[in-house]
């Protein structure tokens, strides 16, 4: 196990070869779901990665659950800091000691199909992509699911008429890019990131496999629809300085596309 202790940055044990992939997983109070998606990535056909989990002041017993898998599996660094400092911060922590030379996304609550890994590098490896994403499925607390195509590429310009990457299924070269942090904004951080790596590098590519699961919380989807589409404006305006009209037209083609999707 390597666990790092967020206030020194010191790790307990020797270094592993560097791997190829680095994986990013924040928690915050997902004890019923974590030990799922720690288990989705060790379940990985392709086997070079690291899993760097980093608790951010979990109150529950995630930080145990983390440390437990970590005890069996070299490939899992543990990360913890006490006080919460948000996704963005805790997905950034991991980023900053991340050792691949691509830098994936998963959730706490989130699960990796196999096989999600292998396909993508290798996709990654012949287009040559900075970032890529891939289909995914959406599963409610019910079982229902409804799976999310993706396109082939998406440019700048499209990206901001709406959101096609899932966090869970985006993948970066950091090599090419260097290490691309989020801006620490409550949400969208995800979105903005990526319409950062699409401006410097070209369209991200997409592959149109469904190779992971995104678990739909319960609770108050029309609260949570107009949250986010606060934070989008917000985000198109302040981070993105996006002009009213400007980020008027995206917000509406990104509302547009939620609606029928």
């Amino acid at each position: 196990m390597r666990s790092v202790n967020e206030s020194t940055g010191v790790g307990d044990c020797e270094a592993d070869p560097v791997p190829s992939v680095s994986v990013v997983m924040p928690v915050r109070d997902a004890a019923a779901t974590l030990t799922d998606a720690i288990r989705s990535v060790q379940s990985q056909t392709f086997s070079g990665w690291e899993l760097i989990i980093f608790d951010d002041g979990s109150k529950d017993a995630s930080r145990r659950i983390a440390e437990d898998h970590a005890a069996g599996d070299q490939r899992i660094v543990v990360m913890r800091s006490e006080a919460g400092q948000g996704a963005a911060a805790a997905r950034n922590r991991a980023i900053s000691v991340a050792k691949g030379k691509y830098v994936a996304f998963l959730d706490a609550d989130d699960l990796w199909l196999p096989e999600k890994l292998e396909r993508q590098i290798a996709f990654m490896r012949q287009t040559g992509a900075a970032l890529t994403f891939t289909a995914y499925c959406r599963r409610d607390s019910a079982g229902r699911e409804r799976v999310r195509q993706v396109p082939k590429h998406v440019d700048y310009e499209t990206l901001l008429r709406g959101n096609v990457i899932g966090c869970l299924t985006a993948v970066y070269d950091r090599e090419k890019l260097g290490r691309k942090y989020m801006p620490e904004i409550r949400r969208r951080h995800d979105f903005a990131l990526w319409l950062e790596i699409v401006m410097q590098s070209g369209p991200a590519q997409g592959l149109n496999e469904t190779l992971a699961v995104h678990r739909v919380r319960p609770g108050s989807l029309s609260a949570n629809r107009i949250a986010a589409t606060i934070d989008t404006w917000r985000m198109y305006r302040e981070r993105i300085g996006l002009s009213r009209w400007q980020a008027g037209r995206n917000l509406a083609a990104h509302l547009m596309q939620r609606v029928f999707r």
